[in-house]
């Protein structure tokens, strides 16, 4: 198969939602469609069997929530899928942003009964600001839920989207019957037993034909045929042009768990899910056809195998081939480097791959080299766009709880941080640390992988910070900025890069600053250079 067939065959897509909408679970069926894994845990009772196979931190098969990142790949219909699958608990959104930089289309999963909840409203508008396409799948129709064309209604205010339903169910929650597919224009009937692996389709190019009330009943049947009618008149045509610009959302109704309608969205997906888009460099729009390789780092997770202290880069190749034990240039740094064994996903192994292609994501071995936003490529000097880090809303100081342990505590906070999992920041007047995370469930996972994986302990106390903004003076020489440093000098600290941080605890103090020191400018993101 030739480069271009190649790049034509892949999709890779990530899965986002609020927490418990069950993205987890359509993953998993997902992969069970791609005959990447035997059978499926049902994740609700994943606090006694083993946990889904894309969450593997202890802390996650506890909480039943996913906290990091993970990447399944799985072949179906001779199409390459690459999966990322997203935490969806708040704590965790910058990793989802993050993630959302190296996909191509989006599948967003919503709630039957909760419908639009806030954490998806947030992770849609960095979609929508992206334009990346995206398609809505509509869960848990075998539970008592909002009515069709309300919870449509209610995607296209609170999400800004223009929907046009793709599959639409028949009955819903007690008397939920099946879905018709008017993609394919066929019947799919609910049998309730989520032991069998596929349903029963039934082809129905028409509607009108009487077998219909044979199969759902007469009421059901007419109005089906209303509800049908209705959609014809009120939802735009499906255009795949449409929706690859981020103009037109196609919508489907399903339930993961029982692993309904997961197929039809499957099957509508590989036909109509972009290959791999060109991407934005602060110097130039890479397109995936070309020869050269570019690629760049979204993701660092430490220790994924608690065997081998390790740790991965993931790395989203935009262009080119990416081959095994060839040197690659990393552009921060201003080396070669080459990976002997890069790493990609199937299902839940790793393995050892000699080529890669634009839309896939590699797992490179990493000692220290990569930081989040890192670019390699075959010498050209030139960085991706769009992977900022945000001011953190939860400050507290680190103590160290187990003086003989002082370098395990140092290591660890330092790879943690590489993550991404929170931020350092190191006052200036007494060198104390502080971490900074957007969510106060990362306390809890620091502490956790701190003893777990280096065998440090650590205590936390509070530190009253409203928010963390980068200080950028026009003029690091004038006395302006010098009374700055000394009035303020209590709360100047640097993060991990060595910029210089002002840790305000208030808006207004945040107000009162600018309005003084005019010259001294305050970020509250830190696009880092």
């Amino acid at each position: 198969m030739g480069f271009l067939e190649e790049i034509q065959r892949r999709r890779t897509f990530g899965i986002i939602s609020h927490p418990d909408a069950g993205k987890t679970t359509l993953t998993e069926k997902l992969l069970l469609f791609g005959g990447a894994i035997q059978e499926a845990g049902a994740v609700k009772n994943n606090k006694i069997k083993k946990g889904a196979t894309s969450d593997f931190m202890e802390i996650e098969r506890q909480r039943g929530i996913s906290v990091s990142t993970s990447v399944l790949a799985f072949n179906y219909k001779d199409k390459k899928i690459n999966i990322l699958d997203t935490p969806g608990h708040k704590d965790f959104a910058e990793d989802t942003f993050r993630t959302l930089t190296a996909v191509d289309s989006v599948i967003v999963v919503i709630d039957v009964a909760k419908g639009v909840e806030e954490q998806t409203e947030k992770l849609v508008a960095v979609c929508r600001m992206r334009k990346i396409p995206i398609i809505v799948f509509i869960n848990k129709l075998d539970r008592e839920g909002k009515d069709a064309f309300d919870l449509m209604d209610e995607v296209e205010q609170k999400l800004g989207l223009t929907v046009t339903p793709l599959s639409f169910p028949i009955g819903m929650g007690y008397d939920f019957q099946g879905i018709y597919n008017l993609w394919e224009q066929n019947i799919n009937l609910f049998s309730g037993d989520s032991r069998k692996n596929i349903e029963e389709t039934i082809a129905f190019s028409d509607v009108q034909n009487p077998e219909l009330e044979k199969i759902i009943g007469q009421k059901p049947a007419d109005r089906l045929r209303e509800e049908l009618e209705l959609i014809d008149e009120v939802y735009p045509k499906f255009d795949r042009q449409d929706y690859l610009d981020g103009k037109l959302q196609p919508v489907f109704f399903g339930s993961a768990l029982n692993n309904f309608g997961v197929r039809e969205l499957l099957d509508c997906f590989v036909q109509i899910a972009p290959s791999p888009r060109p991407k934005d460099s602060e110097t130039r729009l890479v397109d995936p056809k070309e020869e050269k390789m570019t690629g760049f780092v979204f993701k660092i997770h430490a220790n994924m195998d608690p065997k081998h202290r390790d740790r991965l880069a993931f790395i989203k190749i935009v262009s080119g081939t990416f081959e095994r034990n060839k040197p690659y240039y990393h552009v921060r740094q201003k080396k070669n480097l080459k990976f002997s064994s890069p790493n990609a996903f199937f299902a839940e192994k790793k393995e050892i791959v000699d080529i890669s292609y634009p839309g896939d994501i590699v797992g490179l071995h990493d000692t220290g080299n990569f930081k989040i936003g890192d670019t390699l490529t075959e010498g050209e000097i030139m960085s991706f766009k769009g992977i900022p880090s945000f001011s953190p809303e939860h400050f507290r100081y680190i103590n160290n709880a187990d003086p003989m342990k002082a370098k395990q505590l140092d290591k660890g906070i330092d790879q943690l941080m590489d993550e991404g999992v929170a931020q350092l920041f190191t006052l200036e007047m007494n060198n104390r640390k502080i971490i900074g995370t957007v969510g106060a469930l990362q306390y809890e996972v620091i502490q956790y992988r701190l003893e777990h994986e280096y065998g440090a302990k650590c205590t936390y106390e509070n530190f009253p910070v409203h928010k963390a903004c980068w200080v950028k003076p026009k003029d690091l020489k004038s006395d302006e900025f010098k009374e700055f440093r000394r009035i303020k000098q209590k709360f100047l600290a640097h993060d991990k890069y060595g910029q210089l941080v002002f840790l305000a605890d208030s808006d207004f103090t945040i107000q009162m600053t600018q309005n003084k020191y005019p010259n001294v400018k305050l970020f509250f993101t830190s696009e880092f250079e």
